[in-house]
């Protein structure tokens, strides 16, 4: 199972065994309390298992419970929050 490690003020990653290479990342630069969703990125090694979106439940929970807003522009990030139920997160509704 893939763990997603959250680094405070820079993102939630996902790394190889020995934490060397990054194999996936969600990052965010941190705002007063607004984090700006900024790259999401995963390895191939990685892709067609549904990590971006692990990485983002994850980082949205993390958000909830610190009573954070997100202000969405990295792309993957923008077409996900145009669902309702980000909508008590996303700073733009």
């Amino acid at each position: 199972m893939t763990r997603i490690k959250h680094l405070e003020n820079k993102g939630f990653f996902i790394f190889d065994d020995d934490e060397k290479e990054t194999l996936a990342e969600l990052t965010y630069k941190k705002n007063g309390d607004i984090l700006i969703f900024d790259h999401t990125y995963v390895s191939d090694k990685l892709r067609n298992q549904g990590i971006a979106g692990k990485l983002l439940n994850t980082a949205v929970i993390y958000a909830r419970e610190n009573k954070f807003k997100i202000k969405p522009v990295c792309s993957y990030v923008v077409k996900k929050f145009e669902s309702p139920e980000f909508d008590d997160v996303n700073i733009d509704k």
